[in-house]
Parts: structure tokens; sequence; C-alpha cells
């Protein structure tokens, strides 16, 4: 029996290529403002609503660059 039968579902990553992994909301942080981020699946973006920014998260990484990132209010 390999480790991963052993593993939940949960942690085992997801069936049909790269994701973001949620988990990863509790080490990351706004590069801007420091603070919280929000996921928001629909869009693939973690939101600092103290920044205004969206950060884009491309095949599960997510790109923390203010370049890259999308102004809430575009």
């Amino acid at each position: 029996m390999s480790e991963d039968a052993d593993r939940p579902a949960a942690e085992s990553g997801p069936p049909h290529g790269p994701g973001f992994d949620r988990r990863m909301l509790e080490a990351l942080v706004c590069p801007v403002t420091r603070g919280m981020l929000i996921w928001d699946e629909e869009r693939q973006e973690l939101i600092s609503k103290s920044a205004g920014y969206a950060f884009p998260v491309r095949e599960g990484i997510p790109i923390m660059l203010i370049d890259e990132a999308r102004r809430l209010d575009d």
C-alpha cells in the first residue's frame, strides 16, 4: 500500500493538474499591506481588500507581484 492511500483526499492534491492549495492562505500575506488575503475561486485570484489588489494564481502558483496584480476597481 502506498503512502498516498493513507492520506486523505484533501491532502493528495487535485486529480487533474495543479490547483491552488488553500492551506497556503495561512502563510501568504499581501505584499503591500502584509494583511490577510481572500481566495476567489471563480477568478483564481487572491484578494487583498486592504490594498485593493487581486493577485493571480497561475497553475497553482500565486503571483504576488504588484505589476501582475489587478486593481479591484477595474
